[in-house]
């Protein structure tokens, strides 16, 4: 038994964002002295973000739920868990019944992937309800690099990442690691990583329509219109093609359709598009040369080139671009992961939707439809309207586009469930909210981050604190929501249901995976295992049949094929400004903006504008920003890190008291990724004027 008068020491990866940073908490009986980066951790080595001191803040919270609470005409009210799962089950059963499986959605939040529980255990739920209705913040985020990865490689979570410790020459498009740490790209502590690559003689350039953090940083900055990256790309490809500087190296063993791309590119010259993209027709050729001539080179692009309407093919073009230049499973390059525990597991997936949305036809895709759809298919009355809804750990009202739609929508349901730890946005509409223990009062393991990792990398962080009495695991609500839906029919499957818990499936992941662990050997290494950098990988992980890359796939070439390439970025006269997105270090998307500790400091909501768009307006004062679909107040930041003609504001930012509104009011449903639906949160044509 502890001794409680003494200080400890526990060690844990922090669960807030990707970059899963190796954490030292000192602690006193149930009160946290100080949280510090682990100096030991072999991955984060010590660097900590401002989210991380947070963690105490979760644990703490009064306004954190810890009990089920239900709905009523007075206000909230606190029922039991058995209550809860009763009444629950009974309005789902009664909803599908009545109106169909798809009568119910299923939607799962970005803090999914945060949990190892719920990530396995969500599957349950979802078995039982047997709806088609199921969405997530994938469809807001990172589709295309899933898509493009099933069709090329054949696996949805077949993401390459960029050995970063080991480039010669790292081209960031539409991403802006210092801040995320590296989405889709684990590299905690990049500011290090980046540094190192230019003192052994590298070179870091950022394309971006924003000279972001790490622009300020790189040794190039490019501005770039938004939405016109895939013309830049096509360009780049072009200028190695026509250069004669195509060297696929051990790759080119296992491609196809080589000569569909080069042919592809032909009408793309750095000239055609330079008026387009902003550009200069020089500085292209001077990239595309540079990266091609450079002895290992990388090309990372992230949110600015995945949340607009050519995200696929972007995600697509980044990896024939690494491809082709000899830049792809080798170091140095874009490399796969190597994680104690294969996520990447099953047969190779289905290239085409099986099904698509009952109202705007957007496609299935991993099972999944775009999350703008989800408002319109619970509005849209007819067979297989949506009647309830259950969201896990989101808050797609300030997430996800057009929220103040969502929230109407909402309102007209016939039930709702949340299962998260806050009243927000989205869960102040449910009729039944049910909290889960959370943060320090859970052990954690990273399933989804390990495998995007630029070194590879595992480690077990046991829970700091007991849950309070009678809280439940995200993983136990799932599996009695679905026992309370469809009970198993089987004795074995009810049986396996009861015994497996998320340690004994990590256990059995660990002992069957490459390194064969052992959850046991993983806790006597409190600060993590470095398993080493990451290696080729290829043919042989390949899931694709024939154990071959398709550079070329056909849905993607017809795309460009019908793409039309302007004459020019010229905006229209009613919206003459771009918007786009960024983040904050002290946030992460829409789910940190309550605590008070991340409140201040660089997590302000502020609309940047450069000053030649700004005439006849002051620094500060609020403005109004007016899109298609409607118009909100924010303060004004003058700055030249903006290009002229762009504007960008912090994404899924809530309406405060203060007026300041939320960017995905300004976002159209149909302003998606053409192919896959994912949410186009980039190049939103906006006007701006005095508030």
């Amino acid at each position: 038994m502890k001794n409680h008068s003494i200080l400890h020491k526990h060690y844990r990866s922090c669960n807030l964002c990707e970059a899963i940073c190796g954490l030292v908490i000192e602690y006193q009986g149930s009160e946290i002295r100080a949280i510090k980066g682990d100096p030991d951790d072999p991955l984060s080595k010590g660097h900590i973000c401002p989210k991380a001191v947070a963690l105490q803040d979760i644990y703490n919270d009064p306004k954190r739920l810890r009990q089920p609470m239900r709905k009523t005409p007075s206000g909230w009210q606190e029922i039991s868990w058995q209550e809860a799962y009763r009444e629950t089950g009974k309005k789902i059963t009664e909803i599908q019944a009545k109106y169909g499986p798809d009568a119910i959605a299923f939607y799962q939040g970005n803090p999914t992937v945060h949990s190892y529980g719920a990530m396995l255990f969500n599957r349950l739920l979802k078995k039982a309800l047997g709806t088609r209705n199921n969405y997530s913040a994938t469809s807001l985020d990172q589709l295309p690099h899933q898509y493009v990865a099933q069709l090329m490689f054949g696996h949805p979570l077949m993401i390459p990442v960029p050995d970063i410790d080991r480039t010669d020459f790292f081209l960031v498009i539409g991403g802006n690691p210092l801040v995320s740490n590296g989405s889709m790209m684990t590299a905690p502590g990049i500011g290090q990583r980046l540094k190192a690559i230019r003192q052994r003689g590298g070179k870091v350039v950022v394309v971006d329509p924003r000279r972001t953090e790490t622009a300020k940083k790189a040794d190039q900055h490019l501005f770039i219109a938004p939405e016109t990256d895939v013309y830049l790309l096509l360009a780049l490809i072009n200028e190695v093609v026509s250069q004669g500087k195509v060297k696929a190296g051990g790759v080119g063993n296992y491609i196809t359709n080589l000569a569909t791309v080069e042919e592809m590119v032909k009408p793309y010259s750095a000239t055609k598009v330079s008026p387009v993209t902003g550009v200069a027709a020089a500085d292209i050729k001077a990239l595309a040369k540079a990266f091609a001539a450079a002895p290992t080179a990388v090309c990372y692009g992230r949110m600015g080139v995945s949340v607009q309407k050519h995200g696929t093919l972007n995600q697509w073009l980044i990896n024939v671009l690494n491809i082709i230049t000899g830049n792809f499973d080798r170091p140095g390059g874009h490399m796969f992961t190597h994680p104690a525990v294969d996520v990447r597991r099953g047969k190779n997936r289905l290239t085409k939707p099986r099904w698509y949305s009952r109202v705007s036809k957007k496609p299935e895709i991993m099972g999944e439809f775009p999350t703008a759809v989800l408002a319109e298919e619970m509005l849209e009355p007819g067979k297989g309207q949506i009647k309830g809804f259950i969201v896990s750990a989101g808050n797609p009202v300030s997430s996800a586009p057009r929220g103040r739609k969502l929230a109407k929508a909402l309102e007209g349901l016939q039930f709702m469930v949340a299962l998260d730890i806050y009243v927000n946005e989205t869960t102040q509409h449910a009729d039944i909210i049910l909290p889960p223990a959370t943060g320090l009062e859970v052990d954690h393991y990273d399933l989804a981050f390990a495998s995007l990792a630029v070194r590879n990398y595992t480690k077990y962080s046991p829970a700091l604190f007991k849950p309070g009495p009678g809280t439940q695991y995200d993983w136990q609500i799932f599996k009695n929501l679905a026992k309370q839906i469809k009970n198993p029919a089987s004795l074995k499957e009810k049986l396996l249901n009861w015994w497996l818990t998320p340690t004994k499936t990590l256990n059995i992941g660990l002992k069957t995976g490459p390194y064969k662990l052992s959850l046991k050997k993983l806790k006597s290494h409190p600060h993590g295992l470095d398993l080493g950098p990451l290696k080729p990988m290829l043919p042989d992980s390949l899931f694709t049949p024939d154990k071959r890359i398709n550079l070329a796939p056909d849905n993607l070439v017809a795309a460009i094929t019908s793409l039309k390439l302007p004459a020019d970025n010229v905006s229209s006269e009613s919206y003459p400004l771009k918007l786009i997105s960024r983040r904050n270090l002290r946030s992460n998307n829409s789910w940190m903006h309550g605590l008070e500790r991340l409140a201040g400091g660089s997590n302000t909501c502020t609309l940047q504008i450069n000053p030649q768009d700004a005439q006849g307006l002051a620094n500060g004062e609020m403005v109004t920003v007016k899109s298609v679909t409607g118009a909100i107040e924010v303060p004004l930041e003058i700055t030249d890190d903006m290009m002229p003609g762009v504007v960008s504001l912090p994404f899924g930012w809530p309406t405060t008291e203060d007026g300041t509104g939320n960017y995905n009011d300004l976002v159209a449903e149909a302003h998606t990724d053409t192919l896959t639906g994912n949410a186009g949160f980039s190049g939103v044509e906006v006007a701006i004027s005095k508030y």
